[in-house]
């Protein structure tokens, strides 16, 4: 397929109107790769919104079969793009041609899990409430409950991922499941790959015979173009997965529109890893080789790496830091997604080795070319930890934090001290369940996703998945990105109060 740089319009090819093009980066090497793409302006927005609007009500009272083989046939046309689409997505990222393949079947495994969660009906929630006609003191009317799409969505493509989310991915699978028509915004970072399923998506939406609006995107390099996305009026919710800037300025504009709108973002996590006695006891050493290898996969570029470890002082802490600072020396130094992320992540780590409470720091061996990050691991006391917020903040990249403490109420306080957090780790024996009974609760209060002995690089995409947790992990607590329960925040509810039979949604039939 030939690369345009157009933006997808509907079912047109349009040339951006913004002053400026952008190319993609070959961050492995420093290229820049052609062709050259077009940025949409203003112009464009009001297109594919406009249009989006128009394809809303027609696309919301597809049947469920009718959705579902929407779904599936993205599938197939994603499938059908074969080894050209690997070969630019490896281009554009520098991520290695094994872990592409993967996230491509990703990919299309949650489509397909959510076509068969629109076949099920499971996801409309309905509720019946029979009429009780001689009810004393007051009759009771005959109440029932569905959901449907909120109205087209807004998606934002991610950084770290450029198949599982982004166009193709978890926001956009769960926003056409509910139903609702998608604006994408395509990542700058990967646009060769960006349009070559956002082709895909939008030959489905032909060959499936739905309005042209269900689908379009939109690619920029600037800012002001997810700005104005959000502020438009018709886009009803947001899905975005990035920075805790990016997210919380997309809320911003979501909260100061004469209408507000809910922004479903996921943006910032540092995953605590709780290491308890009898498991540093019986298994520092492994432990160790296990949290470096969760560390620098990836070069540290997901979401739930482990960038914090909560050590508990005792037998086995230092055959733990002896472990674990071998790993991180031989570990090599590997290519970053874009030159913006390797310098942000290049300047925070070099900054924390300069901190004055660092009492250790192991780097991993020194890059051999552009753009590549040199794992570290920093070791400090935990009151340092609690007297400056600067260790609580998250690094993207292969960087952590091991924090010793002297005894289990140290750990409980740092605890408290966290921000929310998508996951948190307990490494336990069964000796420890004493010590873990008394954390559970709190972490609880911390986090979306509690492991016990793995770690959190991961993310299955399941039914009881929660990739989710309380700000700024998420802005909004109840939800997750992952997993078929993501598609309710995609959803309203509609009661509908004593209709006659025939004019009854058909889901909320008896």
């Amino acid at each position: 397929m030939t690369i345009t740089g157009h933006q997808l319009i509907g079912s047109q090819q349009v040339w951006g109107t913004q002053d400026g093009t952008f190319n993609g980066v070959n961050p492995a090497t420093g290229e820049s790769l052609t062709p050259v793409f077009s940025s949409a302006g203003k112009a464009e927005v009001e297109q594919a919104c406009a249009l989006a609007a128009q394809a809303f009500t027609s696309y919301r009272q597809t049947t469920p079969d009718q959705r579902a083989d929407f779904l599936e046939q993205i599938c197939t046309n994603i499938l059908g793009l074969g080894d050209e689409l690997i070969d630019h997505a490896t281009r554009e990222t520098g991520l290695p041609r094994a872990r592409i393949e993967g996230e491509r079947g990703r990919t299309v495994g949650q489509l397909r899990q959510f076509a068969t969660l629109v076949r099920s009906g499971d996801w409309q929630g309905v509720r019946i409430d029979h009429a009780i006609p001689d009810r004393q003191p007051l009759p009771r009317s005959d109440l029932r409950l569905r959901h449907i799409g909120i109205g087209p969505v807004a998606v934002f493509g991610a950084s770290n991922f450029p198949l599982a989310f982004s166009v193709a991915g978890g926001d956009t699978a769960s926003a056409l499941a509910a139903g609702c028509p998608v604006v994408l915004k395509a990542h700058p970072a990967h646009p060769a790959t960006s349009e070559l399923v956002g082709c895909a998506v939008q030959k489905a939406v032909a060959d499936c015979g739905l309005h042209e609006g269900v689908f379009s995107l939109l690619a920029g390099a600037s800012i002001e173009l997810g700005g104005a996305l959000v502020a438009d009026p018709r886009i009803k919710a947001v899905g975005f997965t990035g920075s805790r800037g990016g997210g919380t300025a997309l809320m911003r504009i979501a909260a100061a529109r004469p209408e507000p709108i809910p922004v479903f973002a996921e943006m910032s996590s540092i995953n605590p890893v709780i290491l308890l006695p009898a498991a540093l006891a019986s298994r520092a050493e492994t432990i160790g080789k296990q949290y470096v290898a969760s560390l620098t996969m990836g070069s540290g570029q997901f979401c739930t790496n482990p960038g914090l470890v909560l050590a508990i002082d005792g037998p086995g802490f230092d055959d733990f830091i002896a472990s674990a600072s071998q790993s991180v020396e031989i570990a090599p130094a590997t290519t970053m997604l874009t030159p913006a992320i390797h310098g942000m992540f290049t300047t925070q780590t070099a900054k924390l080795a300069e901190h004055h409470a660092l009492k250790k720091v192991v780097r991993g061996q020194a890059p051999t070319g552009p753009h590549q990050a040199q794992a570290a691991m920093m070791l400090v006391e935990s009151a340092d930890f609690l007297a400056d917020p600067v260790w609580h903040n998250e690094v993207f990249g292969a960087s952590s934090v091991v924090v010793r403490c002297p005894d289990l109420a140290t750990v409980q306080q740092v605890i408290s001290h966290l921000e929310g957090q998508l996951t948190a780790t307990l490494q336990m024996d069964p000796a420890d369940i004493d010590l873990a009974r008394q954390l559970v609760p709190a972490l609880e209060e911390k986090v979306g996703r509690i492991l016990v002995n793995g770690f959190p690089t991961g993310v299955e995409v399941a039914s009881a998945m929660v990739h989710g947790g309380p700000f700024p992990a998420t802005s909004d607590a109840r939800i997750t990105s992952v997993g078929t329960l993501a598609i309710v925040r995609f959803l309203r509810p509609v009661c509908y109060q004593d209709f006659p039979v025939d004019l009854m949604p058909e889901s909320v039939r008896d």
